[in-house]
């Protein structure tokens, strides 16, 4: 693992994320995923399927530069329906551990009122810090 999860003393556990993370190594800049396909095409029209989808292409790129998910050390989301996502957190939670285990970087969620592709439901970008070579 590259990153160490920071927590401040005192402060309520977080669920699903670290508050910060200190890492050193290679950094990694994901561009924003959506829930396509390798085809640009969507498989999935429901919330949870879209965000696992762009969870996968977020860990293929990180792959695809000699990482894996435990190198990720954040994760922005962008999606265009707070209360899906909120109502969605179960299902969204269990996709999460599917692609990426029990790895929890710091991360930001951010409702949007519109992402570039009209079919997308949440767009994830990502940093992840590879170890040297």
């Amino acid at each position: 693992m590259t990153g160490i999860a920071v927590h401040p003393e005192g402060w309520k556990p977080t669920k699903g994320y670290s508050s910060g993370m200190i890492a050193e190594g290679r950094t990694l800049h994901v561009a924003g995923q959506i829930g396509w396909n390798a085809e640009q095409r969507f498989e999935h029209h429901d919330f949870t399927g879209q965000t696992a989808q762009a969870l996968r292409n977020v860990l293929a790129v990180v792959e695809a530069a000699g990482g894996t998910a435990t190198d990720i050390v954040r994760l922005t989301w962008y999606v265009t329906d707070k209360r899906a996502y909120l109502s969605k957190q179960r299902e969204v939670g269990a996709a999460y551990r599917a692609v990426m285990g029990r790895h929890f970087p710091a991360m930001t969620l951010v409702a949007v009122s519109g992402l570039v592709e009209d079919e997308a439901l949440v767009e994830i970008e990502a940093t992840a810090v590879l170890a040297r070579r």
